[in-house]
């Protein structure tokens, strides 16, 4: 079990074990989820009577909508509509892009999450748009203007990302070369998922998303955490964004913030929690 303190306005968890994903995946669009509380740890008595904003996942890199469906069982059960976005992984301006018309096909309010650089992604989709009434940041990237993903990791010392990654020559619609960047899958499990079961992380390791070299240079030109409430999961067991990097982001954001002893993959090996996360973003917006 967890244990749970206030230290400098984080909620510090520390403690080993937590529920590995399972549950269903969900289509493009919003699903009507029917409340189903069976006492789990991601169950919430979120208020009656009100309608429960949509929760819109976005993940990140070497990822895709499926590590979120631990989470996506838990909310639904907890009667949220939920979205799993495909994120393209080519560049925060033009997945954003790609986020907003998601976004604008969800009616009411909504809670927007980013795993990774999904945070890049979100904190540039939600610029703007009354209807996000809250960010929920998850091992994420919470770059300010002028910013890129690349330059954050690099902040403080600890990532071990490089010397893990496959990069693969690619060629772009407009005929010239670029980069995709894939985790070596005999690498994957200790760099992204150490605290997922080892066959559930072999499955990750051959279906990751690459993303582009590019996307992570690519700089920063809106932050919407300055403007809509924010919370945030550090991770101190991630060998991808150090725990002092994502420290440095959330305190900068002031977010609220809750510490977690778990590897990046932490939606897929601590649902219960980034769900619990989620709904209290949720509750606190309402």
């Amino acid at each position: 079990m967890f244990n749970t303190k206030r230290a400098s306005g984080r909620r510090v968890l520390t403690g080993i074990g937590a529920a590995v994903a399972a549950g269903a995946a969900v289509g493009a669009f919003a699903l009507s989820g029917t409340a189903n509380a069976d006492g789990g740890e991601s169950r919430s008595s979120a208020g009656k009577g009100a309608a429960k904003p949509t929760v819109v996942l976005e993940h990140g890199a070497f990822a895709d909508s499926s590590s979120w469906n631990g989470v996506i069982s838990r909310l639904r059960a907890d009667g949220y509509p939920v979205v799993a976005a495909a994120n393209p992984l080519r560049g925060p301006h033009d997945d954003a892009t790609a986020l907003r018309s998601v976004l604008d096909h969800v009616k009411g309010p909504k809670i927007l999450v980013g795993h990774s650089y999904g945070g890049s992604v979100i904190s540039a989709a939600a610029a703007g748009d009354p209807q996000v009434k809250g960010l929920v940041y998850v091992a994420a990237f919470l770059p300010a203007v002028g910013e890129s993903a690349l330059e954050l990791t690099n902040k403080y010392p600890g990532s071990t990302l490089p010397d893990a990654l496959d990069p693969v020559s690619v060629t772009l619609p407009d005929g010239t070369k670029g980069t995709d960047l894939y985790i070596q899958q005999d690498k994957f499990r200790h760099q992204f998922a150490a605290d997922v079961p080892p066959a559930e992380a072999a499955l990750a390791a051959a279906g990751q998303r690459p993303i582009a070299q590019s996307a992570l240079e690519e700089k920063a030109t809106v932050a919407a955490w300055k403007s809509i409430p924010s919370w945030d999961i550090v991770t101190t067991r991630d060998l991808n964004i150090p725990a002092s990097v994502q420290r440095f982001m959330a305190e900068r954001a002031h977010a609220r913030t809750t510490e977690v002893a778990a590897s990046h993959s932490v939606a897929v090996s601590h649902p219960g929690l980034v769900t619990r996360v989620i709904e209290e973003a949720a509750r606190a917006t309402r």
